[in-house]
């Protein structure tokens, strides 16, 4: 086997429920164990955050009210922790601001209760086929090379997920990184805000694209020279957004 191979067969066989319904977790867990996956089971956020430090799992299913520790701080936790790791939040909740938070912390995805199995499963496979992809790119150069990215006076290392801006370190959220390797990557090209919550936050059939402006603004606010003028993250009206290096090019170096 090759190790690609087994970086990927080792990846996508764990998942970690967190949930405090016993029928649930049992209803969870069968679905996935007839996928072939190795369930882990947490009844409460103390015992899903230990598990998830003890071994980072491939997914995670995270209900939202928990005994513990509730699952927004889990989610956060969890980014911190392993930012490549996915969550999928499970809730009764559909109220829109919940999956606005939710998603703004980290979370791949959203599912309401009552749900579909079969949905449940295509939505965790999907968001783990984003995160092998993203560790297959991580893993294509030797360790002790990094490829950077340079626009203007920012330089992005896509390895240790640092980004500088005149040589000072600038903070980025997980979720603010993945928006901004995905301009990266489609430099130049109108993005719909459609695109980039199914792609990016990995959310299809999203009520409200707010979170994907806010995402833009903190990345103007921390990125451009004057975020009230930006030069770099563009807005297309009736389009979307259009990532523009500095007179078009992106430098790239390894």
């Amino acid at each position: 086997m090759s190790t690609a191979a087994l970086v990927d067969s080792t990846f996508m066989d764990t998942l970690l429920v967190i949930e405090d319904s016993a029928p649930m977790q049992r209803a969870i867990q069968r679905v996935f164990e007839a996928e072939a996956f190795t369930v882990e089971l947490a009844s409460d956020g103390l015992a899903g955050l230990e598990a998830f430090r003890a071994h980072a799992p491939s997914a995670v299913v995270l209900d939202l009210k928990l005994p513990g520790m509730p699952g927004r701080e889990l989610c956060r936790e969890f980014k911190a922790i392993a930012p490549g790791v996915p969550v999928i939040v499970v809730s009764a909740n559909a109220e829109v601001d919940d999956k606005v938070l939710l998603l703004e912390l980290g979370a791949d995805d959203y599912v309401t209760k009552p749900f579909s199995p079969k949905e449940l499963v295509a939505r965790v496979r999907r968001a783990m086929r984003h995160a092998v992809q993203a560790a297959r790119v991580g893993g294509q150069l030797p360790q002790n090379e990094s490829p950077l990215y340079r626009f203007a006076d920012v330089t992005v290392n896509v390895n240790s997920m640092e980004v500088t801006r005149n040589g000072r370190s600038v903070s980025l959220t997980a979720q603010e990184f993945r928006l901004l390797r995905y301009f990266i990557d489609r430099a130049n090209r109108a993005i719909s805000r459609e695109e980039l919550l199914n792609e990016v936050w990995g959310y299809q059939n999203y009520p409200s694209t707010r979170t994907v402006d806010n995402h833009i603004l903190r990345l103007r606010q921390k990125l451009e020279a004057d975020p009230a003028n930006p030069q770099h993250f563009l807005t297309l009206h009736r389009s979307g957004y259009k990532f523009v290096p500095t007179s078009g090019q992106l430098q790239a170096n390894g």
